[in-house]
């Protein structure tokens, strides 16, 4: 998949409607990444890649970020992952602080002095400049934290397991910061047209909280659409996090965009990044 014209990149949150200069630097390269429109300090940077700007052949074309370890992958797959991950660290400061992602609730707290392997979590926490946060999605929400002082950042992989957890929880906990002075952003997630469960997706979320009924449409015998999106502002306002923004991004309906392991199964992998400048 080729790198798009910028002109392509016309979403709510494209970065063309962004004047940051982080923002100005992806239009510039030709990229549809997306640069979070949401109310956080000047000295927060984010950012989720889309499926666009790599060199990944097949199914996982073009910007495929990997797993990690990709212990999985073909030979010629892991070097395209390589220079994939080459090209996105040209915006970031510093070697992304990755997880071995599980659909858990733990959350690492990140240094600059990091461990020799990933930590196993689903979401991290740091107070120190230049440390990057990240996650990889393709399908589960991408979600963004601030503090309004801008002295902490906080991201969470959150599919419905994780969700259902509390990572997003553990998150706002994580930061020790009073939750209504955090900023949220949701990412790109599958939508709840595309989202089909069973009872025990459903049952995870409705027994402990009958307000959650209100995310979840039935479709078939035994079977739910669930919204993800609506899940995640749930738990968000339950932790007391006021301040949420982004969202009405689908990754499954969106093949020339997104990466969709929902959609396509054999597929890449997209991810988000947050630091203190």
């Amino acid at each position: 998949m080729n790198v798009p014209d910028p002109a392509i990149a016309a979403s709510a949150d494209s970065p063309s409607e962004d004047a940051s200069p982080l923002a100005e630097r992806i239009a510039a390269a030709g990229l549809d990444w997306i640069v979070p429109r949401w109310p956080a300090p000047s000295r927060v940077r984010a950012f989720v890649t889309t499926r666009n700007g790599g060199v990944s052949a097949g199914p996982c074309a073009s910007l495929d970020l990997g797993t990690v370890p990709p212990s999985d992958a073909a030979r010629d797959e892991l070097r395209a992952v390589a220079e994939n991950r080459r090209r996105v660290q040209a915006f970031l400061p510093s070697a992304p602080a990755w997880l071995a992602q599980v659909h858990g609730a733990d959350v690492a707290v990140v240094a600059s002095q990091r461990a020799a392997s990933p930590p196993r979590a689903d979401a991290a926490v740091t107070r120190e400049a230049g440390v990057v946060l990240a996650v990889r999605v393709a399908d589960c929400m991408p979600v963004l934290f601030a503090d309004s002082a801008g002295e902490v950042v906080g991201i969470a992989h959150a599919g419905w397991r994780g969700l259902a957890a509390g990572v997003l929880e553990n998150t706002v906990a994580a930061m020790r910061c009073a939750p209504e002075g955090i900023v949220a952003w949701l990412g790109p997630a599958i939508g709840p047209s595309a989202f089909e469960v069973g009872a025990d997706v459903r049952d995870a979320f409705v027994n402990p909280d009958p307000r959650a009924t209100a995310a979840f449409v039935a479709g078939r015998p035994g079977k739910w659409h669930a919204d993800l999106e609506a899940l995640a502002r749930m738990r968000l306002a339950r932790a007391g996090v006021a301040s949420i923004h982004g969202g009405g991004m689908c990754t499954a309906s969106d093949p020339q965009r997104f990466f969709s392991f929902r959609r396509d199964r054999a597929t890449g992998r997209m991810a988000a990044f947050a630091w203190l400048a």
